[in-house]
């Protein structure tokens, strides 16, 4: 399945954030995108109405390819940010509950403590997933055991933050199929290894909303174009 998705309106304006009044002043003000100890918090990108980072998933789906590696993923705390913005996690198996690596977080950051802090987010309501103070560099936490609480019908979004520098954020979807995308900076995706049939697909991004579409894959392929509008 391929496709874009686009933005109808004005993306939110970023946060600019005085690093000035947190702290690590002098390291975090070196990030590449700080100016005068200033920097923006872009919490939604669009550029020319293309919606990047944006999570597009299969709502409905029970056979097909394995879940291989998708669904784990790596968050680096690098520079007083975190690289990744946006990602896609699911809930671990049992056997991975004891084995880890589903989930990590890493401090990149030397000499700088930092303080992950996950949730699962519903409206205005956070749960805490994990809490793990990361002092050193090249500390890990692995909180595959922490997210294999996750429910199906409950959890949807992720929420990642230090709290020792509260700028620092990243969302990620939670899916429970291995037939997700997250659109780059055009807006596009592409969801590979679809058996023929027809599904529900969902374009999601959380500071914006999501759409979902009946799409029918024949010929192991379907074009779907998503449009959501700026809030």
């Amino acid at each position: 399945i391929t496709g874009t998705v686009s933005l109808k309106g004005e993306p939110m304006a970023p946060i600019m954030e005085d690093l000035s009044k947190g702290k690590n002043v002098e390291f975090c003000s070196t990030h590449p995108d700080a100016k005068d100890g200033i920097r923006p918090r872009v919490k939604v990108a669009a550029a020319g109405g293309k919606l990047q980072n944006a999570v597009v998933f299969i709502e409905n789906i029970e056979t097909g390819k394995p879940w291989g590696d998708a669904g784990k993923f790596v968050f680096d705390f690098d520079k007083c940010d975190i690289k990744q913005k946006m990602g896609v996690i699911r809930k671990p198996t049992k056997a991975e509950k004891k084995s880890g690596g589903v989930v990590k977080v890493i401090n990149q950051d030397d000499g700088i403590l930092h303080n992950p802090h996950g949730y699962s987010v519903k409206g205005a309501n956070r749960k805490t997933l994990f809490n793990k103070p990361l002092p050193s560099k090249g500390d890990v936490a692995d909180v595959t055991k922490s997210i294999a609480r996750l429910k199906q019908k409950k959890d949807k979004h992720f929420f990642l933050q230090c709290d020792q520098h509260n700028f620092m954020e990243a969302d990620a979807r939670i899916v429970w199929n291995p037939y997700y995308a997250i659109t780059g900076a055009d807006g596009s995706f592409t969801i590979d290894g679809v058996p023929d049939g027809k599904y529900k697909v969902t374009a999601w991004q959380p500071y914006v909303g999501e759409s979902t579409a009946e799409v029918t894959v024949s010929g192991g392929a379907a074009k779907a174009d998503f449009t959501l509008t700026a809030k």
